[in-house]
């Protein structure tokens, strides 16, 4: 019996550190973006299953690009937008509440919630934005932090020196999860030519967002703990 519940412990572990991650596959009309989704942010990770079960982000555009910052998405008014129409007022009819977390920042590749400006931070139920930033120095997170009144961890710091990203965004804007592949798909797409409003000049299309499934052998892993678990 000691033996049995040894095993059962160490296989919900090791269940718990690899496969319990939300992958998310976004095609778009410049390539796959994977996007995997964060544990400790729950009710803006389950939104976006949610959404994307319900077919919500299907054709909508990237209709916001700046180079060095981030592209944003999921406007469900962009679906047939026209072309030089206005964008980025479009959503459902609720808001997701902020979820604050130091482990997840503002790093190039992170995904995180679009607002609008409101004092709780609540986030748009459909639209987000994938960062791009740029590198900073010492010097500059230094004075961000005086001028911010708050401190970068270690990790955090690192990041924005080697990865890059958007420092300033963090604490104002959930971040919810991160691009693990086809960031090159972002990059291609944050340098398309755009318009005043920075809205690219030709669309930018979401073509599905699907949550991924396990793979076989990770499904037979889970079926191992649930007969262990039984038995």
């Amino acid at each position: 019996m000691k033996k049995l519940i040894i095993t059962l412990t160490a296989l919900v572990v090791v269940a718990n550190s690899f496969g319990q991650k939300t992958k998310v596959k976004m095609e778009t009309t410049f390539g796959t973006i994977t996007l995997m989704l964060y544990d400790k942010t729950p009710q803006n990770s389950n939104n976006m299953i949610k959404v994307a079960g319900d077919h919500g982000y299907d054709s909508t555009l990237f209709h916001r690009i700046i180079p060095e910052f981030m592209i944003q998405g999921g406007d469900p008014d962009s679906k047939h937008a026209k072309p030089g129409q206005a964008l980025g007022s479009g959503g459902l009819n609720y808001k997701v509440p902020a979820e604050f977390n130091e482990e997840y920042f503002h790093k190039k590749g992170a995904l995180a919630v679009a607002r609008e400006n409101t004092p709780d931070k609540a986030g748009s139920p459909t639209q987000f934005y994938i960062v791009v930033g740029k590198k900073y120095t010492e010097e500059q997170l230094t004075k961000m932090e005086g001028q911010s009144g708050r401190k970068f961890t270690p990790a955090q710091r690192e990041a924005y020196k080697t990865v890059g990203g958007t420092p300033f965004l963090d604490n104002n804007y959930t971040v919810f999860g991160e691009v693990l592949t086809g960031m090159d798909v972002v990059e291609k797409i944050v340098l398309e030519p755009r318009d005043a409003r920075d809205r690219p000049n030709n669309d930018v299309r979401i073509l599905s967002v699907r949550v991924m499934k396990p793979k076989k052998k990770f499904r037979a892993f889970l079926e191992r703990i649930h007969l262990a678990k039984k038995s």
